[in-house]
């Protein structure tokens, strides 16, 4: 079974930044996208960023020029690094990886104080 586990959550002011780290189990090369996602109660999961294993990056127009997604290989590790964060980033984080279907990491809560 794949393992994702997501780190780095916590509490900031907005205008500050925080970087959320998924470890995955094996190499994170099998996987053909791997991606952040956020959710709130009662809304949908949505997305926040996509890396492809080719190393394409798309991001949500919400985040666009204030979010990077970035991977290590040799950690098989992927990193979210938010900066300028805003009361609306407020979110439970979480890690996905696919191959033939999607994997979930438990999330990482982040909360951005006004």
């Amino acid at each position: 079974q794949v393992q994702l586990v997501e780190s780095g959550g916590g509490l900031v002011q907005a205008g500050g930044s925080l970087r959320l780290s998924c470890a995955a189990s094996g190499s994170i090369r099998s996987f053909n996208t791997m991606g952040w996602y956020r959710q709130t109660p009662g809304k949908q999961r949505e997305v926040v960023a996509t890396i492809t294993r080719g190393g394409s990056m798309a991001y949500a127009d919400s985040v666009k020029g204030r979010f990077t997604i970035s991977r290590d290989n040799t950690k098989n590790t992927m990193y979210l690094q938010m900066n300028n964060l805003k009361p609306e980033d407020t979110a439970v984080y979480y890690c996905q990886a696919t191959t033939l279907y999607p994997f979930w990491g438990q999330g990482t809560k982040v909360t951005v104080s006004s």
